[in-house]
């Protein structure tokens, strides 16, 4: 089995991979099955249920809202993060809900959206359904979707681990663990990097690898800035954890006439912090490969940087 570089960093959306990506992948896959198969103008309801660590921990993460945004067509590419609580709340105040942003249909948030505690699906903890009525109530289409981790998503055809995330695709340089890799590069006379990029040309061409590479490393320096400038005292959620970022960003500005040589991993902390914090407050970030590892990645990212003599995405993002 391969696996492309641009599979384990894709852009997205806080605070879980698992829990707010994919659940919002799902949704949307249901959706679209619908609509290409000519169905959806004949939906008047969608019922959804979320199972296991989905329904137990969901709230926290998001994972209704998620699903809502989901049916609502949106993307956790492209979804505007600051709008989305105010879109969810929108549709739920008015008990409608525009699916696929086209049908609009009706929609009551407490009985249309069900988080279920101690209830799980085969195959895998994170399980949901879909279910889609037609205005007499009769059964339109349902479907079980389970998300996988790192914002993967399978159908109910899944049926054990060897069927998840499975891409069969036929790479330059294959290879299954470390030390093959290793001997790879030994053998060919490559460097990591370069035995990724040529298997990256199995995907598609070098020219839309790096473009998307790039793109990547644009919202991971987005996701710092905002991170270090959001306004809000506290973090989404009931707990009101205390933002640092902005505030660690104005004192290590304030001492940049320090000579002090370790001064330089309080920035690495701080970037690494400021995508932790957006993450959890549900902004755009980067799951690299998951949402909880973005802010490790994203320090490893930009701490290299300077050490590359090619373009510094191209490299980094491949090799982390």
């Amino acid at each position: 089995m391969a696996l492309s570089a641009l599979d384990l960093f894709s852009v997205g959306i806080g605070p879980s991979s698992s829990h707010t990506v994919g659940p919002m992948r799902a949704a949307r896959l249901f959706v679209q099955g619908l609509e290409e198969d000519g169905l959806l103008e004949s939906v008047a309801r969608v019922h959804s249920q979320l199972f296991g660590s989905l329904g137990a921990t969901g709230w926290g993460h998001g994972s209704d809202k998620a699903v809502i945004l989901g049916l609502m067509g949106e993307d956790p590419e492209t979804v505007d993060t600051d709008s989305a609580d105010d879109q969810v709340r929108q549709a739920t105040d008015a008990q409608k809900l525009m699916l696929g942003g086209r049908q609009e249909i009706g929609f009551d948030r407490s009985h249309d959206v069900i988080m279920h505690r101690r209830k799980s699906l085969p195959t895998h903890p994170n399980g949901m359904s879909f279910e889609a009525y037609d205005a007499a109530g009769d059964l339109v289409r349902e479907r079980v979707y389970y998300s996988v981790g790192g914002g993967f998503v399978v159908d109910e055809s899944a049926s054990g681990s060897d069927k998840i995330v499975a891409d069969t695709t036929p790479v330059k340089y294959p290879f299954n663990t470390g030390d093959e890799l290793l001997a790879v590069c030994e053998t060919e006379g490559l460097s990591i990097a370069e035995v990724m990029i040529a298997n990256e040309e199995s995907w598609r061409p070098a020219e839309e690898t790096r473009a998307q590479l790039l793109h990547i490393w644009d919202v991971m320096q987005e996701c710092v800035e905002n991170g270090c400038t959001r306004e809000e005292k506290t973090l989404p959620g009931g707990l009101k954890v205390r933002r640092r970022a902005p505030e660690l960003r104005r004192r290590l500005r304030a001492k940049e006439a320090d000579n002090d040589p370790m001064r330089g991993m309080d920035w690495v902390n701080l970037w690494a912090l400021a995508v932790n914090e957006e993450n959890a407050s549900g902004g755009r970030i980067v799951t690299a490969p998951t949402n909880g590892a973005a802010g490790i990645i994203r320090r490893c990212c930009i701490s290299t940087r300077a050490s590359w003599k090619m373009p510094t995405m191209t490299r980094c993002s491949i090799t982390c």
